[in-house]
């Protein structure tokens, strides 16, 4: 089953490329987690309908549907190119066609992911490198500033994990490395290929 497929059940579009470039060096380009990794995913990670998950370079919005549609979470999604986010708009129009989401249970935000202010209640924080590790630096200070203020289990996913948002997390941050998930249907055995989630307690 390939991505085209899970699109046609969630009613979405979120394969094809990103048009154009990110004006800065520090944002990489659209590329969406497959589905088969985010089904790999959540067969070892749940989430709770009280979680609230904010997904930084959230693109078309397919980690965002997923997620509402298997555990009916909140999510947010951030994203600083326009017209990604205007096609997140859109899935989100054909999704709710399809499926009843109550008010402010799926939200896009076009912004600066460092320029996101955290919200009380946000305490799942996913990446699939979208950026530089001085803007993954910043984001995560911001999470960190909003548990002070507001203390709450929180956690951070990484897939595809970059060595510097490694390190980062692990020498500089409370955040302790709670799960890693390889991705063992691939038969070519990739490091990278894998989730990585951190937590702070």
């Amino acid at each position: 089953m390939n991505d085209s497929y899970f699109d046609g059940i969630l009613h979405i579009k979120t394969t094809g490329e990103q048009k154009g470039f990110n004006a800065s060096l520090h944002y990489n380009r659209y590329e969406p987690t497959p589905y088969h990794a985010l089904c790999e995913l959540f067969d070892h990670y749940e989430l709770d309908k009280s979680d609230h998950v904010v997904d930084f370079g959230c693109g078309k919005g397919r980690l965002n549907f997923y997620i509402h549609h298997l555990f009916r979470a909140t999510v947010t999604g951030i994203e600083m190119n326009e017209w990604l986010y205007r096609e997140a708009l859109e899935n989100k129009k054909r999704y709710e066609r399809k499926f009843p989401v109550q008010p402010a249970r799926i939200r896009f935000k076009c912004c600066l992911a460092e320029n996101y202010k955290i919200l009380p209640e946000d305490n799942r924080f996913y990446f699939f490198n979208p950026f530089s590790v001085q803007i993954f630096m910043k984001v995560v200070q911001n999470i960190l500033r909003s548990v002070e203020e507001a203390h709450r289990e929180t956690d951070i996913i990484l897939y595809y994990p970059s060595q510097d948002y490694i390190y980062f997390l692990e020498d500089h941050t409370p955040f302790e490395k709670r799960l890693e998930v390889p991705l063992t249907f691939l038969y070519e055995h990739n490091p990278y290929e894998k989730f990585v989630v951190y937590r702070l307690a």
